[in-house]
């Protein structure tokens, strides 16, 4: 009997993470892949990223629309709200055995909590850690307790999903899947990278920034970025390549700033919607360093050797390698990590997410695991 394995992916960097396991679910004879693309990969605004899933030789089996008229709170609830009608439409007519999610985005709560209704097990990628500043951290635990398979980071978080009730044969310890795919994807040379970025030079002195709404903190969206933007004024020696912020509530006034921002700094600075995962792995290779308060820069920067300036307390609670600088938002502090990052930070750390093969773990329990969907709380005694 051929098994159905849905994997559920709304955004760019999400689904470069999850790429590397959806080729091997569909190389796998007596596997169906599945794919349901949702929120960002169905909208102009973060650039229909849709069409580079189908570009890289899959079918997109379902799509759940989900954009949000404005980016304020009401507006992403009620997104969320056509997302779930979407989502009962695709398990229906998919009827999976196994749905596939990683993380701790509302659309992947959303999908999960239909998956519950519909009875179809869950293995759930990064569970376990903690993001204190971001509404994200509620929604992964949230997951994990509707997840029956869990594939950890480290062995620290593994422990946390124990702690949290699961039992400890569903739960391993797998590394990073992006970690994973560092040493999987063909790198482009220097020369390719740049023509790729429209000629735009790369070089130690350049700084690739992402910088997403910290959706729990005090300071508004603008001032977050005002202050990260005005420290960029103040070291002007410094090139700068922007990833748009992800589809979070405040999104667009960060995304307007950062346009403006390019616009009157032309001579140094550039924006993107996205790079896609070999674009921006090889873009990792030839900077200096990495900065702003996304994951990528706690997890996968570490491995290229080149430091992470993490503004804020979007990331605070996970682990992170020696490379990884903490400041926090205000424009002074990280005005001064960035002359540091100018002047050069010498790194020589392991990274904590390293595990080797990760993407062949994962499918190797997804392969050999019927998971029931009924679960028994796990006492640690």
């Amino acid at each position: 009997m051929i098994r159905k394995i849905c994997i559920v992916t709304g955004t760019r960097a999400e689904w470069g993470l999850l790429s590397s396991l959806a080729e091997l679910i569909q190389d796998e004879e007596g596997f169906q892949l599945q794919i349901i693309a949702t929120n960002m990969h169905l909208s102009q605004r973060y650039g229909m990223t849709c069409k580079e899933i189908e570009a890289a030789g899959f079918k997109i089996d379902f799509r759940v629309p989900m954009e949000a008229e404005g980016d304020e709170a009401a507006d992403t609830v009620k997104s969320m709200s056509a997302a779930m009608a979407g989502f009962a439409d695709a398990f229906r007519e998919l009827n999976p055995d196994l749905v596939v999610v990683l993380g701790d985005r509302y659309e992947i709560l959303v999908a999960v909590s239909a998956a519950l209704i519909f009875r179809i097990p869950v293995a759930h990628i990064h569970g376990g850690e903690i993001t204190e500043g971001a509404y994200d951290d509620a929604i992964r635990h949230a997951i994990t307790k509707m997840s029956q398979l869990h594939f950890t980071a480290t062995e620290a978080y593994r422990q946390r999903v124990i702690q949290m009730g699961e039992q400890p044969g569903n739960v391993y310890h797998v590394g990073s899947i992006g970690v994973d795919n560092i040493t999987r994807v063909p790198l482009m040379s220097k020369a390719e990278t740049e023509d790729s970025l429209g000629g735009f030079r790369l070089d130690k002195q350049t700084i690739l920034v992402t910088y997403h709404p910290v959706t729990l903190g005090e300071e508004t969206p603008e001032e977050q970025i005002e202050a990260l933007l005005l420290a960029l004024d103040e070291v002007k020696a410094l090139k700068v390549i922007f990833t748009m912020p992800n589809s979070d509530t405040g999104n667009r006034v960060i995304a307007q700033k950062i346009a403006d921002w390019c616009i009157r700094n032309q001579d140094r600075a550039v924006w993107f919607d996205s790079l896609g995962l070999k674009r921006y792995l090889s873009v990792l290779k030839y900077i200096g360093a990495v900065v702003g308060n996304s994951s990528s820069g706690i997890i996968e920067v570490p491995s290229f050797g080149i430091p992470t300036l993490d503004i804020g307390d979007r990331q605070k609670g996970r682990i992170a390698a020696k490379s990884v600088i903490h400041c926090t938002s205000g424009h002074a502090d990280i005005a001064e990590n960035l002359r540091k990052i100018l002047n050069g930070i010498p790194c020589d750390s392991m990274n904590p997410y390293y595990k080797a093969d990760t993407a062949k773990q994962i499918f190797g329990v997804i392969k050999n695991s019927r998971p029931e969907v009924i679960k028994h709380f796990y006492d640690i005694r």
